[in-house]
């Protein structure tokens, strides 16, 4: 049976009044370990039919981390120097937005690989004396460093689209009939 408190409908946080807030590291943390259960799993079952893993295959989230901090620098930079809205000079807030989707899917992208590519170079280094074994493991610590640098380069990028503070002093807008 369920308590009386349960049944009540939640209330919005009054300073994240739509739910969506930074991507939290313990929750990329439950997602990586979420994966590398799943891909632990599918390795020890599936090793033999497994092909060689070569280092370029995994070093496409090095690129995607490098694009993303390159972003997460321009953005800042224009953000800093109030360069954001709809002039045709300016970045559109609309951009910023999708930048910061793009940088809360990255995150996710670089906790499940750092995950998967960690079971499975785990796995590799299990099976010490195997040829095939041998000739994935650097694959697998460049997908665990991709994954590592595609998580950073997401938070960093996310952190580059955040509003500059109010600089109100009280938490109010301030008023512009009174300046």
């Amino acid at each position: 049976m369920s308590r009386p408190s349960d049944l009540e409908p939640r209330r919005p946080d009054p300073d994240n009044p739509n739910g969506l807030g930074p991507t939290k590291l313990r929750d990329l943390v439950m997602v990586a370990v979420g994966a590398a259960v799943l891909a632990w799993v599918f390795i020890a079952y599936n090793f033999g039919d497994f092909p060689t893993i070569r280092w370029y295959t995994s070093a496409v989230l090095l690129v995607l981390a490098a694009l993303e901090a390159v972003a997460g620098f321009a953005v800042r930079r224009r953000v800093a120097d109030n360069e954001v809205g709809q002039a045709k000079e300016q970045l559109h807030p609309l951009t910023v937005a999708r930048l910061v989707a793009l940088a809360k899917a990255s995150a996710i992208l670089g906790a499940v690989a750092t995950g998967a590519w960690g079971a499975i170079a785990a796995y590799l280094y299990h099976l010490q004396d195997v040829a095939s074994a041998n000739a994935s493991k650097l694959g697998t610590i460049v997908g665990i460093l991709g994954g590592v640098a595609l998580v950073i380069a997401a938070l960093w990028l996310e952190q580059s689209c955040k509003a500059p503070e109010d600089p109100a002093e009280d938490g109010q807008a301030p008023n512009p009939d009174t300046a």
